[in-house]
């Protein structure tokens, strides 16, 4: 009788070890029992904004959005929108990180709303700007913390007033070259500590892509880069929409540190071309999923991360990257 109890409690032990991460049985994680050689996740993600619904109506906060990354997605990373943050305090960002360990994911990217280099026309004072650093600052930091990929900082002005009406008009002198010298100063702390920043085509000019294109030889530093939310582009005219947003993804593509990949996108017959253009230009980040509606975000944010995977597979298995490939009719 005593064998057998203490057999089965070894046993038990043993299983438990298993089964629970972080636990260990002869100095072997249970996670080295999934994550083999063998055994490469797909680069797939999802914007946590993806889920702003469910975070204004206080049914999500970040670390439920964890929970569904890893268990209801069977993601390997998660691609941060501040807007999920409690706060910024050291304490609760140790908890984040704590979280992320626990999970085993990683953060390819923190889109950080607020931490623009300029506001708009009418609140643009050297105060505010002094303001805002703080703010960036508290965000390179927490990069650095988290072993961030990418850090998206908008350029600015934000919309408001001239800037809204204007988009397409190159920035003003003395702005550019504010954000040139901003920005090489928070490329060279983020290359300093193993990750790149950059803006993305998301406020004001630089949407419109001949201005980020001058903006990304103007800083020409190793830790900028920049994230593109593909056929987010302003463009000259609607007749030309679809034609100018196809050349500014392919434009751009050699620059893209991060990507986010719209419901529009996703549900387009091109996702593959657009996925193409990236893996084409040797990239190495996430293939981000970004859902807005607002509705049924479980459900549709899915749909768009099962369709990113269904390109990404069919190129493992040597295909195009064709949804539904086609086929031979039977021979009768």
């Amino acid at each position: 009788m005593s064998n057998r109890r203490d057999f089965l409690r070894r046993t038990l032990l043993g299983a438990a070890a298993v089964a629970v991460p972080g636990t260990f049985t002869n100095d072997v994680h249970a996670s080295d029992l999934v994550n083999r050689q063998a055994f490469k996740p797909m680069p797939v993600s999802c914007l946590s904004y993806s889920f702003h619904g469910l975070v204004g109506e206080g049914m999500m906060d970040i670390f439920g959005y964890f929970e569904t990354c890893r268990y209801r997605y069977g993601l390997d990373a998660a691609d941060l929108w501040n807007g999920m943050f409690k706060n910024t305090d050291d304490d609760y960002i140790n908890k984040v990180h704590r979280a992320l360990e626990e999970r085993q994911l990683v953060v390819p990217n923190i889109a950080a709303d607020g931490a623009h280099l300029i506001s708009s026309p009418s609140q643009d004072t050297p105060e505010d700007r002094a303001r805002l650093r703080v703010i960036q600052e508290t965000y390179l930091k927490i990069s650095k913390k988290l072993g961030v990929g990418f850090l998206r900082m908008d350029a600015g002005p934000m919309p408001g007033g001239e800037v809204t009406n204007a988009i397409r008009d190159p920035w003003k002198e003395a702005d550019f070259d504010y954000l040139v010298k901003r920005y090489r100063e928070l490329a060279q702390y983020a290359y300093d500590n193993g990750f790149k920043i950059g803006a993305e085509n998301h406020q004001g000019h630089e949407k419109y892509w001949p201005n980020l294109e001058k903006l990304i030889k103007a800083v020409d530093h190793q830790g900028f880069g920049i994230c593109v939310h593909f056929g987010g582009w302003t463009v000259n005219s609607p007749e030309t929409r679809e034609a100018e947003n196809d050349a500014a993804d392919k434009a751009s593509a050699k620059y893209i540190c991060h990507t986010h990949f719209p419901w529009d996108t996703c549900e387009s017959p091109k996702l593959s071309e657009k996925m193409a253009l990236l893996r084409d230009a040797d990239y190495k980040g996430y293939y981000s999923a970004e859902h807005h509606s607002a509705q049924n975000e479980y459900n549709l944010t899915e749909v768009q991360i099962s369709k990113i995977r269904a390109v990404i597979t069919s190129w493992n298995s040597g295909g195009t990257g064709e949804l539904i490939p086609s086929r031979q009719p039977r021979s009768r």
